[in-house]
């Protein structure tokens, strides 16, 4: 009921808050595989942890909730949160080896896993750390999906963090003078503030204020409060990927939905892409933003051809060069079902796949689990029509306008909406970018991506072992064909009698009707099967898993991980 809820609330706040985020936090983060929300969002909600932590750490616990707490193994949220807590980014490919750094830092961990809590939203941990003098501090977190998180809760009293504007966090205890004095320090700095909130646990008990301000402070700001009666800890928070607000004069491509997008297509003769572009320069001026996109273009290159050309057992042992079988398809049977071009696409989104199983590096696309989609169907096909970067580029930021409004007003998280959410919404964003590489116009984007998600409606998130590796590999393949076969359409001038923005509006209501065992936990459709607990990729012989994951299960349970097949 909570969930539902939650997802009422954002159906029915469409187009309160004009759409801000990057088109990088689309097509991004760029991260160590194998999930964006369950590794990606992870490390990130452990990043802010470790920045309102004791800065003379001890020992860290980690309370999993929900779907972190069913799949957290498999997505390697441990080493996530670990490397985290180590101070790592998303991308840096020592988060693989974070279990044994934490060793050689001396940094004490646990991993406990709390079960179903209905009131936390389904990717929540809560992460306590203690310094020395038994200073105690714990930061409840939430991945929403793509790598974006929000912070809920602080020494445990609820708050919401998103990170939108520059963040003053402090606790102080609940006592008279205490926000008169805050608010005097930053009038005196000459600081405006745009929020206040304050948290408290009861009357006269501890307290948080979070301030959310203009321009980002200077240390001394902190430490005039650190001097304020009765203020126990100030800090500026940084939320990673977080979404600036900004206002309308600020974007000339700015768009709170579909309409919006098409109407400032039509009002300026610009494509989607264009718009897109143009909105992200807006957004941050000071980045060279085709430099950026050049080099998720360039990654994802890498991220097709790899894993064909080196094909590598995956973490859980259920991929291991599938991608290869594909593109190895004979000419006669490939010619006869799909053609070259649609073959090439369905092996190059399953390299991607086996890429992130295998705790390399991709881009998110939406996200992990439907990574493989968008650089799969539109490199493929870029390919087959020599296609220049340029233009290939300019359908990339067309991916992330559409994804950028699936992601604000439905989900592309599998925790939240099932696989529709993730595979469907990257089949979106594909559908969308091939029709506008292709010549079609703005509104046979929106008709591909509105195919596209219709046709993936209801598609539940089911991971078998709670691994990011089947049925996920098979279904972004699927979404290359769902990708290719609505843009078809929609460049033959087959419509779509259902407007993009209603289609994603009952992607939300149907994700959000979706039970919990089919929403990212291992715990319902082909996970529950007989057959998913000892399911294996096929092999010549019985070979260990990953040698990383052995050491992992074997640090956090004392257990090692049997091997893949008997």
């Amino acid at each position: 009921m909570v969930l539902q809820l939650f997802y009422r609330y954002r159906l029915f706040s469409f187009g309160v808050a004009m759409i801000s985020m990057s088109a990088f936090e689309v097509l991004g983060p760029i991260m160590v595989g194998p999930s964006s929300s369950h590794t990606a969002g992870a490390l990130r909600i452990a990043l802010v942890a470790r920045s309102l932590a004791p800065k003379q750490l001890e020992r860290v616990e980690f309370w999993l909730y929900n779907s972190f707490s069913h799949t957290h193994l498999g997505h390697g949220t441990d080493y996530a949160l670990i490397a985290g807590i180590l101070g790592l980014a998303p991308d840096d490919t020592r988060v693989r080896e974070a279990l044994m750094l934490a060793e050689e830092a001396h940094l004490n961990y646990s991993v406990i896993e709390k079960g179903d809590d209905e009131t936390l939203h389904p990717n929540t941990v809560e992460i306590h750390l203690y310094g020395a003098d038994n200073v105690h501090v714990s930061v409840m977190g939430e991945s929403v999906g793509g790598g974006r998180i929000r912070i809920s809760g602080v020494n445990g009293v609820r708050i919401r963090m998103s990170g939108d504007m520059p963040t003053i966090f402090v606790s102080h205890r609940d006592k008279p003078g205490v926000l008169a004095a805050l608010t005097t320090i930053l009038a005196t700095q000459n600081i405006n503030v745009a929020t206040m909130r304050t948290f408290r646990s009861e009357r006269g008990g501890f307290a948080h204020t979070v301030f959310e301000i203009d321009e980002p402070i200077e240390q001394k700001v902190l430490d005039l409060f650190q001097l304020a009666p009765h203020v126990s800890y100030a800090a500026q928070v940084s939320i990673p990927g977080a979404a600036p607000q900004v206002t309308n004069d600020v974007l000339s491509g700015a768009f709170d939905n579909g309409a919006d997008l098409l109407a400032r297509c039509s009002k300026t003769g610009a494509s989607i892409g264009q718009i897109m572009r143009q909105r992200e320069k807006d957004l941050r001026p000071d980045a060279d933003v085709d430099a950026e996109m050049a080099h998720v273009l360039e990654i994802m290159r890498n991220e097709v051809h790899d894993t064909i050309k080196t094909p590598r057992q995956s973490i859980g042992g259920l991929l291991n060069g599938q991608a290869k079988t594909v593109a190895q398809t004979p000419a006669a049977i490939s010619s006869a079902l799909m053609g070259t071009t649609q073959t090439r696409a369905v092996a190059y989104a399953m390299a991607v796949l086996e890429r992130s199983a295998t705790m390399g590096v991709i881009v998110a696309a939406p996200t992990a689990g439907a990574s493989g989609v968008v650089p799969g169907s539109l490199i493929s096909v870029a390919e087959e029509i020599g296609a220049t970067d340029e233009q290939v580029i300019s359908a990339l930021w067309n991916a992330s306008a559409i994804g950028a409004i699936l992601t604000t007003n439905a989900s592309v998280s599998g925790a939240e909406g099932g696989c529709q959410a993730e595979v469907g919404s990257a089949a979106a964003m594909s559908a969308s970018a091939l029709t506008e590489l292709l010549g079609g116009t703005p509104q046979q984007c929106l008709d591909a991506a509105s195919i596209a998600i219709s046709n993936l409606l209801g598609l539940v998130c089911d991971p078998v072992r709670g691994l990011v590796e089947y049925p996920c590999q098979d279904r972004n393949a699927i979404g290359v064909a769902a990708a290719v076969s609505s843009s078809q359409l929609a460049l033959a001038g087959v419509g779509n009698p259902i407007p993009f923005d209603e289609v994603a509006h009952a992607m939300a209501e149907v994700g959000a009707a979706l039970p919990v065992s089919l929403r990212e936990t291992a715990k319902g459709g082909l996970a529950a099967t007989p057959s998913a607990p000892t399911a294996c990729a096929s092999c010549t012989g019985c070979a260990p898993l990953d040698q990383a994951l052995i050491d992992a299960e074997r640090m956090l349970s004392s257990n090692t991980r049997d091997v893949p097949c008997a």
